[in-house]
């Protein structure tokens, strides 16, 4: 599978032999949607939490005498059914994390760019780095390559400019090569890899 490689100028710079076995692959939606599933779990908080009746700070003093009263039989005011009282079967902090093997989720990863090679939404980039970390400068480029939604990966360590200046442009994301993942992949419309990006994934999946 051959691209041609352009600069963030427009330029071409080349062609690239793309692995198979890493973008050529039939895109399976059960395994990327697994995947994508236990990523965003892992991701999920779950750090809200209500009081319990143990744990409301409140008298434990019985409410009224048993009888006589003609109303109903009641001990504490921490009862749930009182205002202020305890929350029943509430939250509780906990994890939302699952456990998915290894081998499903390089293999999701691997799906996940078929994705965007298969729909022509994967454009490999020379060199992600820039000049001068000028936002309005890297906007222009993007323009001229059509760029307005996308995900630009790059080597082990990014260009510090580029890196900036990219920051503040809506709808683009930057990460090095080893932050790269299904869910961020597949929420942007284009994949944007650098040379050293795609190096580095034939490397890992070798």
């Amino acid at each position: 599978m051959d691209l041609t490689i352009t600069t963030l100028e427009g330029k071409e710079a080349g062609k690239i032999q793309l692995n198979a076995e890493i973008f050529g692959l039939d895109p399976r939606d059960d395994l990327i949607q697994r995947v994508i599933r236990w990523q965003l779990a892992r991701r999920q908080q779950g750090g809200h939490a209500t009081l319990t009746r143990g744990e409301i700070a409140r008298t434990g003093a019985k409410m009224y005498k048993q009888k006589g009263t003609g109303r109903a039989r009641h001990h504490s005011a921490r009862a749930p059914q009182f205002r202020g009282g305890g929350k029943a079967h509430g939250p509780v902090v906990r994890s939302h994390e699952h456990e998915l093997p290894k081998k499903v989720r390089a293999l999701g990863l691997r799906h996940a760019l078929s994705v965007k090679a298969k729909a022509s939404d994967l454009i490999i980039i020379d060199d992600l780095t820039a000049s001068e970390t000028k936002t309005k400068a890297l906007v222009a480029q993007f323009n001229k390559l059509g760029l307005e939604n996308a995900l630009f990966i790059g080597g082990a360590e990014l260009d510090v400019n580029f890196k900036r200046a990219a920051s503040n442009i809506p709808n683009i994301d930057v990460l090095p090569v080893q932050g790269i993942n299904v869910y961020d992949i597949l929420r942007r419309g284009k994949l944007v890899l650098s040379k050293a990006a795609v190096e580095a994934l034939e490397e890992r999946f070798k």
